[in-house]
């Protein structure tokens, strides 16, 4: 019996799965029923009449023609502006007259059904709407702000933006900006229109709504942290945008500078440092234009040595207790030190503080590097940089031998980074070039080698790394001239280092001092042979083991 049952409920399954796949004939002809494959696609498109509708939402209950004088007439026969993204459905339709934002005429477009269920709750009259005086479309805070949030997460797609942009968002949330008193309404203003200024058109909208960039940079002013993470966040973008000049040129006010540097010295909310921090390191590696509006006035109001006390206070809070959240904190305030030791006309002041060049060494001198890995390898380049201005910092640190160890420690979180390479290689260079092998020691000397020999195999996988890119170079017809000089006296000056130990160990073993020495001869003769071949490879041909 049951081998009958089961071709039984084979064949009524099948069946079944071929009505699922056949049109359903109440469906209307030109909407045929998905097959399953398309269903994620289909429900995660946002009908474009739902986005409207939540604009709507988010229009204010009152305003004054003070604010429609900035553009904000948003609601004209209880519709929002909407344009041709809206297209006709088949499902029962309902005319309805509506502003067309791409050329602020009227229009008559059909728009679905379910539109109106979303943009007007039952029983609302259409004529009511007068400018913002919206009492039967209005909305509670805690509705508004759940709206607003939506639209916060929708504007993160640039479909989804630039239709909002295109249906009057902007001017509804300056609205917004200039009415409410809601410092929570303000925050998810800002975080929507800094969502849109992730896409290029609509950021152009941005720039050019009348007022916008100005009552954006005025948010500085609040009080609110999240409210001034977002608008930090916002301008940031703006900054970093094609067209960064208008946002620079309501930035230069000096009570916006002041009240920029005043957040980042006096905040003691993370997001918030972090955010005033990236806002000045987007000035500090702005455009060209940029920098000269705003860098000078900000050097004035002592730029430098507020970024500095930032950074002694991170790295006391660093060598004291680890706490992963300020790493984040960490980073930036280092980014932008080191963005501006590299400005020329701008960086006496941090390369000629003492303080902050022990501060980077101290950095690159911390034993566990893993979870600060970027901040030591910015640290590394800040060093270069000042060593560039101050030379004679590197004696200084020439016999710091947990100094050296910590740069070779740093190679390999700089594997991909050139620039941070080359840093690297240039202060290892500076501080050999002050070593005097012939003149030290000989506990000195072994001291020296010993780190060395201790990072034998890194120095060797740094070595061949440099191998193999000068073969590659070669390959590529590019000359020697083309490399680091740093990177050829760096390992010049290891052979000699390395060479003046052995003889000194071959001397101490003939006097029977060997017990005084460290080292360890094999590591000692195999990296040796190994910068040999290096200093090969760079004078003339690559040979490989």
């Amino acid at each position: 019996m049951a081998l009958d049952t089961e071709p039984a409920t084979l064949q009524e399954q099948e069946e079944i799965d071929e009505e699922e796949w056949e049109p359903r004939l109440d469906a209307p002809a030109h909407h045929p029923s998905a097959p399953p494959d398309e269903l994620f696609e289909m429900l995660t498109t946002v009908d474009p009449s739902y986005i409207i509708s939540l604009i709507r939402k988010l229009l204010p209950t009152d305003a004054t023609d003070n604010y429609t004088s900035h553009g904000v007439d948003a609601c004209v026969d209880g519709k929002v502006a909407i344009n041709d993204h809206v297209e006709e459905s088949s499902a029962s339709q309902c005319g309805d007259e509506i502003l067309n934002s791409s050329n602020n005429s009227y229009e008559s477009m059909n728009i679905v059904q379910d539109y109106d269920k979303h943009a007007r709750p039952e029983g609302e009259n259409e004529e009511s709407c007068h400018g913002f005086n919206l009492p039967s479309n209005s909305v509670g805070e805690e509705a508004w702000e759940e709206y607003g949030c939506i639209l916060w997460d929708l504007a993160a797609s640039k479909t989804n933006a630039e239709l909002m942009v295109e249906n009057l968002v902007l001017e509804v949330l300056l609205a917004n900006l200039l009415v409410s008193q809601s410092v929570r309404v303000k925050e998810i203003s800002l975080g929507i229109i800094g969502n849109l200024a992730c896409h290029e058109a609509p950021l152009k909208h941005v720039v050019s709504t009348n007022g916008l960039v100005e009552i954006l940079v005025d948010q500085l002013c609040l009080d609110d942290t999240q409210c001034l993470c977002e608008a930090c966040r916002l301008l940031t973008l703006g900054l970093q945008s094609c067209e960064p000049i208008p946002w620079a040129e309501a930035l230069q006010l000096e009570h916006i500078l002041c009240r920029i540097l005043w957040i980042a010295e006096n905040t003691l909310n993370l997001q918030l440092i972090e955010k005033s921090v990236g806002l000045l390191l987007a000035i500090i590696e702005g455009q060209l234009e940029v920098v000269h509006v705003l860098l000078p006035p900000l050097m004035k109001l002592s730029l430098p040595s507020i970024l500095i006390n930032l950074l002694t206070f991170e790295m006391g809070k660093l060598t004291s207790e680890r706490i992963p959240e300020r790493y984040s904190v960490l980073d930036v305030v280092v980014r932008a030190i080191e963005a501006l030791s590299a400005i020329d006309g701008h960086s006496h002041e941090i390369c000629s503080n003492k303080e902050l060049f022990m501060l980077a060494c101290d950095m690159v001198k911390l034993t566990d590097k893993v979870e600060v890995a970027n901040s030591c390898v910015t640290a590394a380049v800040l060093i270069a940089n000042i060593l560039s201005d101050a030379t004679d910092l590197a004696s200084e640190i020439s016999q710091d031998l947990r100094f050296l160890q910590g740069l070779l420690d740093i190679f390999p979180f700089a594997s991909d980074d050139l620039e941070a390479q080359s840093a690297l290689w240039n202060i290892i260079a500076r501080l050999l070039l002050h070593v005097r092998e012939n003149e030290m020691s000989q506990s000195s000397l072994s001291q020296y080698v010993s780190v060395l020999a201790s990072k034998s195999d890194l120095i060797e996988d740094i070595l061949l790394d440099y191998q193999l890119d000068d073969c590659s170079d070669k390959d590529k017809g590019m000359t020697t001239s083309t490399k680091s000089n740093a990177k050829t006296t760096a390992i010049t000056r290891l052979t000699s280092i390395l060479d003046q130990w052995i003889v000194s160990k071959d001397s101490a073993e003939e006097n029977n001092m060997a017990g005084e020495l460290h080292p360890d001869k094999v590591s000692v003769n195999r990296l040796l042979d190994c910068c040999r071949k290096s200093s090969k490879c760079n004078d003339a041909a690559c040979f490989m083991d």
